[in-house]
């Protein structure tokens, strides 16, 4: 008798987009389409971490009823190595969702990250997971990279942001791929709040008005003693002088890291392509916008409605 496919899911990098996953997960496991093997970067190790556990739901549910004040409450704010230790944030992982080891996991599960000494892509899927989690989404800058067996490991999104390849690693014959990033690069710049305007949350899991990088950036600066204004200076005569024309540190940041990741996922899917790629639309969506989870997972569950054909026509092929 015919073998029925291992069907693998690559989950992709994307900071606060990446509540987009739970969407994706549960909209396939609607349809009967459950992946065995699951493989993450980043936002998406998280993710797939929870759901290898069987705790999807339960995640889905705290993120649903996320709020700016709780996001703010996980950040343990550093100096060395990113503006986040990232030590609050994995502590509660641990709490909510039991740390195990990789061999205890009911579903096939692994990660990446990269060697900060070398530029080597590291495949994790050994020992705690809650470990490799916390090396997988080191986002340089952001959040403090962890040494690990001798290596000093950040976000898996400098090498491989959409880690198909590590689920074909893994025994997948057939691999859906959720890449976040598609259309974020430019967006924010083609969407820009009045003057004025700072993009701060609504309420407490309401959506941001505007860019709400500039509100997390003012958040950031003030956790570190800092007003967030920015200075006003002298005008030397050049036109981009005047402050209230350069974006927020964290707008910079996002939209930087946004580059990096879509120019870096377009090169390794071209060279190691998934079946069936799964694209939700989240550019209105900003880096630290992790109380917007409710859109985010709408967004994910929309993108999945779409590539349902596709999906179908890749399983009767296989």
């Amino acid at each position: 008798m015919k073998r029925a496919p291992r069907i693998g899911i690559a989950l992709g990098s994307g900071s606060a987009r990446g509540w987009a996953h739970i969407g994706v997960l549960r909209a396939l496991a609607r349809e009967g389409i459950e992946p065995t093997i699951i493989s993450g970067c980043s936002i998406g190790a998280f993710v797939g971490a929870v759901a290898a556990t069987g705790d999807l739901e339960k995640l889905g549910n705290w993120v649903e009823s996320l709020g700016w004040q709780h996001v703010v409450g996980l950040m343990d704010m550093g100096l060395r190595g990113g503006l986040i230790k990232g030590d609050r944030l994995i502590s509660f992982f641990e709490r909510q969702f039991v740390d195990r080891d990789f061999t205890a996991l009911p579903h096939l599960f692994g990660c990446v990250a990269t060697d900060l000494h070398n530029g080597h892509e590291v495949w994790l899927r050994e020992g705690s997971v809650s470990a490799a989690v916390r090396a997988s989404i080191a986002l340089p800058g952001l959040i403090a990279p962890v040494w690990q067996d001798g290596r000093l490991l950040v976000d898996g999104a400098l090498v491989n942001p959409v880690p198909v390849s590590l689920a074909r690693a893994m025994g997948a014959d057939l691999v859906i791929a959720v890449e976040l990033n598609s259309d974020v690069v430019g967006w924010a710049w083609r969407n820009r709040p009045p003057a004025g305007q700072g993009g701060e949350p609504a309420n407490g899991n309401g959506n941001s008005n505007g860019n709400g990088a500039a509100y997390w950036s003012r958040k950031l600066l003030a956790r570190f003693g800092r007003n967030g204004k920015p200075a006003t200076g002298s005008n030397d005569g050049d036109a981009g002088a005047d402050s209230d024309e350069l974006p927020s540190m964290l707008s910079v940041m996002q939209d930087s890291i946004s580059i990096m990741s879509v120019r870096i996922a377009r090169s390794r899917l071209a060279g190691e392509p998934a079946d069936v790629l799964i694209s939700p639309r989240l550019a209105q969506l900003g880096l630290m916008d992790y109380h917007r989870g409710a859109e985010a997972i709408a967004e994910g569950e929309a993108a999945v409605e779409l590539a349902l054909p596709a999906i179908r026509r890749v399983l009767e092929q296989r």
